[in-house]
């Protein structure tokens, strides 16, 4: 398998995926408790976030905020843009903040304040995949999928440029 011309490696398949998902949605609700309002960030969680949300065990809101910190590169360009807001007022609400990677940390910090600017009364992050090697700055998810190396990964709702969203499994591009 390949994309853009470079060979795809199976990092980690779709079972081992599906059985994390269900084992991070008990530890949310046992450590955060309920109710609480999910914000998914956009594109990259999309699919993460609807497997999460089905594996609780009770209904849940969900709402997306869609930012951008990569353009068309591989790498994280430190600068945080939204380009969807929310739809909703998070005045005294519990927030979980669902995204698919934390790398540098500019993007999980940046819209973690602007969560609490936005009147959230509580903030949790929760991350498939943590690539802590590539930490910029001093922020950890509290709640983590996976930890991976420091590689390019696509799947499961990863992209590059738009490639590879789709795939079942994460990859990482080699």
């Amino acid at each position: 398998m390949e994309i853009k011309g470079r060979p795809l490696k199976l990092l980690i398949p779709e079972e081992q995926i599906k059985q994390r998902v269900k084992s991070l949605a008990k530890e949310i609700e046992e450590q955060f408790g309920k109710p609480f309002l999910v914000v998914s960030l956009l594109k990259g969680a999309f699919i993460f976030t609807a497997d999460l949300v089905r594996a609780f065990s009770f209904p849940v809101q969900v709402d997306f905020l869609w930012v951008s910190s990569y353009g068309s590169s591989q790498e994280s360009q430190g600068n945080v843009k939204i380009v969807k807001d929310l739809d909703r007022s998070l005045e005294g609400l519990k927030v979980l903040l669902v995204d698919d990677i934390l790398d540098t940390g500019y993007t999980l910090a940046e819209v973690y304040e602007l969560l609490r600017f936005k009147g959230a009364r509580q903030v949790k992050t929760c991350v498939l995949l943590d690539k802590k090697e590539r930490r910029k700055i001093n922020f950890h998810a509290d709640f983590v999928g996976f930890e991976v190396p420091n590689l390019f990964l696509v799947g499961y709702g990863l992209d590059w440029d738009e490639e590879g969203r789709s795939l079942r499994d994460i990859y990482a591009v080699v």
